[in-house]
């Protein structure tokens, strides 16, 4: 029967725990990472949609040198003219628009959306703005070759057939009067890579290192001010190639300009990264984003400090294991990392003994979800397969819900813990009471049938009740426990000594004083005290650390319930002829009822007073 009860207890933990976390929006897919979660003390968590909002939307657009900046209360006439009065403009919201996956779409209240990657929505969202309407652009500029997004390259490339219209005749501007235009977009420095000359006016003129640089420094004072900045390049084709390809396309190409967006931080991110620290977790962020960008957003969300810098896939790559371990134990923020290098990090932190919670959402992060502790997917924009590579799935992709997840994970195991502590201290009281009422020259303490009764209401309902304790005030307020710590430790071994000798001691000692004024009820009070002083034992369980009365204590009203119940049965056993003949019980006067009341009071008092006793402990140390 324990064995079932342990079972049972700590399956119903469990499963109460991962509804608790669906309510919060965590999907449990493997029920053993409840637990795991508990011991989290690093969360790896991407920049784009988890600390952000993915509300990405296009503020600055740059292009043959002349800047435009995107308001909210920008016109359609304003933007139009600004297109007009800059062809440039328009090229670089075409090519935006074009070189792109998500689609434009009407709702019914007339409002244009995009459906898709948040970074390409905010694209095609902005060129309809402008005038450049994705359908549109289509009908005149189908695509016909693509040479698709590498996280490599951090690029990609679409070849279109010119047909006629405004967006060719803006080519013609440029210099190109060609039946076919590559468009390529993708991280400033790695369209740069591939470029030769750049708009400049309606001309265009060698790529050269002053221009270079120029565009490089305006790429990076966008980044500090937290945009996520792309750029767009074309390339004219008099014919196509054969096969379209990164060697016969990404050569030769002509700079047009940056597009600079912005996602704002998550509102909630910054309290939840607070309770991270309080609660001894180290969150770091890793993106591919520009560095200065991600400086940006981590600072603003207090991930990183003033001092520190973000720490760059190329000198990923560069260090040694013995580098990365010491490297991954100082950062808090990568920049332009590769999902493959996710990995390395993971493994890196584990070495050092971390229990660590990756974040990711793309096919390349199934390797780093699987090897992380605690594997977390993004149900808004994962893909399938890093769902199944993840222990847990975030409805919403949020990193606050993260946070939430763990706390339900400390929640369970401290609840477990409980059940445990008073599981063992009641069976021995019971123990004590067997073996010491021999040595007192008692005879037998308690009938098998009454043992029986004992464990199937001790175990059974507030047993079971503990599981669902709520939240303890310093849950999200201490580190947490290396999963591999026994679940005895931390004095629970040294409680179930003694708070199970008190138990035992004092339904003993009233059994005792009845037995030697030769009561009849000398065993019917030692069944009472008992199974009462485990009722009182089980209240007194509800914390580690805190009192009963503790100011901000939730309560537990499954607790309290089944308390009463078994109060009453109890009773029912006591008092009911029936029953008294089936349990060997005699009623209890009214005196000697208030009496074992009272004493079960005592073995409250005893564990309340241990509590009080760590508390001045630990506030000492």
């Amino acid at each position: 029967w324990r064995r079932a009860a342990a079972i049972s207890a700590l399956t119903i933990a469990l499963a109460l725990g991962t509804q608790r976390m669906l309510k919060r929006r965590a999907l449990i897919r493997k029920l053993q990472a409840v637990e795991t979660l508990g011991s989290v003390n690093v969360i790896c968590s991407d920049k784009t949609g988890t600390l952000t909002e993915t509300r990405m939307t296009v503020t600055v657009l740059d292009a043959a040198g002349h800047r435009f900046e995107v308001q909210p209360e920008t016109s359609p006439e304003e933007a139009a003219a600004a297109s007009e009065q800059t062809p440039a403009l328009g090229i670089l919201l075409t090519g935006g628009a074009l070189c792109n996956d998500a689609v434009l779409e009407t709702g019914d209240d007339g409002r244009r959306r995009a459906i898709g990657d948040p970074t390409e929505g905010a694209l095609v969202v902005a060129a309809a703005r402008f005038g450049f309407a994705k359908p549109e652009l289509e009908s005149k500029m189908p695509r016909v070759g693509e040479v698709g997004f590498g996280s490599e390259r951090r690029r990609m490339t679409t070849v279109h057939q010119c047909l006629g219209g405004t967006v060719c005749r803006l080519l013609e501007i440029a210099g190109s009067s060609s039946p076919w235009v590559a468009f390529c977009k993708g991280a400033v420095d790695s369209v740069l890579g591939i470029s030769s000359g750049v708009l400049v006016g309606n001309q265009v003129e060698p790529l050269d290192e002053r221009v270079r640089q120029q565009i490089l420094s305006a790429n990076d004072e966008l980044a500090a001010k937290g945009m996520r900045v792309l750029a767009v390049a074309i390339k004219p084709l008099a014919a196509l190639p054969e096969q379209v390809s990164e060697e016969t396309i990404e050569t030769q190409m002509t700079f047009i300009g940056l597009v600079a967006m912005l996602d704002p931080a998550r509102p909630e991110v910054k309290a939840a990264v607070a309770t991270c620290r309080q609660a001894g977790i180290r969150p770091v962020m890793i993106t591919g984003d520009h560095p200065l960008t991600a400086q940006y957003i981590a600072r603003g969300l207090a991930i990183a400090d003033a001092g520190s810098k973000p720490l760059t896939g190329v000198e990923l790559t560069n260090a040694s294991a013995e580098e990365l371990e010491r490297i991954a134990e100082e950062t808090t923020v990568y920049a332009r990392v590769a999902p493959e290098q996710k990995l390395a990090i993971v493994e890196a932190l584990q070495r050092r003994g971390h229990i660590v919670a990756m974040t990711g959402d793309g096919v390349n992060d199934a390797p780093a979800l699987r090897k992380a502790d605690i594997g977390v997917a993004m149900g808004i924009t994962g893909t399938d397969v890093s769902k199944e590579a993840a222990d847990m799935v975030l409805l919403d992709d949020n990193f606050a819900t993260i946070v939430a997840a763990v706390e339900e994970g400390r929640v369970i195991f401290d609840n477990i813990r409980k059940f445990l502590k008073y599981t063992l201290t009641s069976n021995a009281g019971e123990i004590w009471v067997m073996l010491l009422a021999p040595l007192v020259g008692m005879p037998m303490a308690l009938m098998p049938v009454q043992i029986l009764w004992v464990n199937l209401m001790t175990d059974g309902l507030p047993g079971l009740a503990l599981t669902a304790e709520p939240a303890e005030l310093d849950t999200m307020r201490r580190k947490p426990y290396h999963p591999s710590q026994s679940i005895l430790g931390r004095g629970l071994a040294v409680d179930v000594i003694w708070v199970g000798l008190l138990l035992g001691v004092v339904a003993l000692a009233a059994g005792w004083f009845w037995w030697q004024r030769q009561s009849e009820n000398w065993q019917t009070a030692i069944f009472t005290v008992l199974t009462l002083g485990q009722m009182a034992n089980a209240l007194a369980t509800r914390s580690e650390r805190d009192s009963f009365l503790a100011a901000g204590r939730r309560p537990n009203y499954l607790l309290y319930a089944a308390v009463l119940l078994t109060f009453g049965l109890q009773l029912a056993v006591t008092y009911v002829p029936l029953l008294q003949r089936v349990f060997h019980t005699r009623p209890l006067a009214l005196s000697e009822l208030a009496a074992c009341l009272g004493l079960s009071v005592v073995v409250f008092c005893g564990v309340e007073f241990g509590k009080m006793v760590r508390r001045t402990v630990e506030r000492r140390q």
